[in-house]
């Protein structure tokens, strides 16, 4: 067994997206801050409805995936295919863009306030242009383990075994075979949470105050582990609640512009070319 710490932390930047909703970026600030297959992790949270009624308009997407995580509020969804929902709280809407898909989502008031966070996934080259898909998964649907100390883990994708009990995600499997899980921790609580070994591995600190194998990770900041089979994580005082995610890694060079997530320059002026002749989001 080896145990996996803390290599690099960074704190999520304050940004904006869509049409002027207010974020942070907690992974993907610039080319040199992904960890693959992971793109791109923003964080959002307002109890101003301001800081996101205007969601996000109508844009196109190609060559990667998107999965929406809302915590708190409520998200309306409609794209190209005829796909419409509402993503509820505590559900999830997982969008794989693959050749190319034209979306818009635009958040709802619940009480006034809104929280979740969207991470995009790579695709090897070999599946970037696949068909589009999307499906929306229920709060319901997603399975949760309670923890002796009071916590709780909920798995948003994949499988773990936690305490000789495994749960497993609705969504699970693929090319790069992601971990995502939901861990809230009572104050004084500690766990360890078996990843891969080989597969990239991150946390993001969302409440509370948390240390991995004796090293401390801030709020609102991004923790990239070192390689291992094991992580182990202890809450403060204050307990803690944070995002963990794991994946198997591509290891394909990526060339991005914007919505478009291709291998290389070509494939983007593509991308480019396939959305303003309108033929982005047609069949090969």
């Amino acid at each position: 067994m080896k145990e996996r710490r803390i290599l690099n932390t960074f704190r999520a930047l304050d940004t904006s997206d869509g049409a002027g909703v207010r974020l942070k970026r907690a992974l993907g600030h610039n080319p040199a801050v992904r960890l693959d297959p992971f793109l791109m992790l923003d964080a959002f949270s307002s109890d101003n409805p301001d800081d996101y009624v205007a969601g996000f308009p109508a844009h196109p997407h190609r060559g990667f995936e998107t999965v929406t995580y809302l915590v708190e509020g409520h998200m309306k969804h409609r794209d190209h295919l005829g796909n419409e929902g509402d993503l509820k709280q505590g559900g999830v809407q997982w969008m794989t863009a693959g050749r190319g898909i034209i979306h818009e989502e635009m958040p709802q008031q619940q009480d006034g306030l809104l929280r979740g966070f969207q991470l995009w996934i790579n695709l090897p080259a070999a599946e970037k242009m696949k068909p589009a898909g999307y499906r929306d998964v229920a709060d319901t649907e997603m399975p949760r383990l309670d923890l002796p100390g009071g916590g709780q883990v909920k798995a948003v994708a994949g499988e773990v075994t936690l305490n000789g009990e495994t749960i497993t995600a609705p969504v699970v499997g693929g090319s790069t075979d992601p971990l995502y899980l939901d861990v809230k921790l009572r104050g004084g609580e500690s766990l360890t949470v078996p990843v891969k070994s080989g597969y990239n591995a991150l946390l993001y600190l969302f409440e509370g105050s948390l240390t991995v194998n004796g090293e401390t990770l801030r709020l609102e900041h991004t923790g990239t582990l070192s390689d291992g089979d094991r992580v182990t994580l202890a809450a403060g005082e204050d307990g803690a609640r944070l995002l963990l995610l794991a994946g198997k890694p591509i290891g394909e060079p990526v060339a991005q512009y914007g919505p478009f997530v291709m291998n290389t320059q070509e494939e983007i002026e593509q991308a480019l070319r396939d959305y303003r002749a309108g033929t982005l989001a047609e069949p090969a």
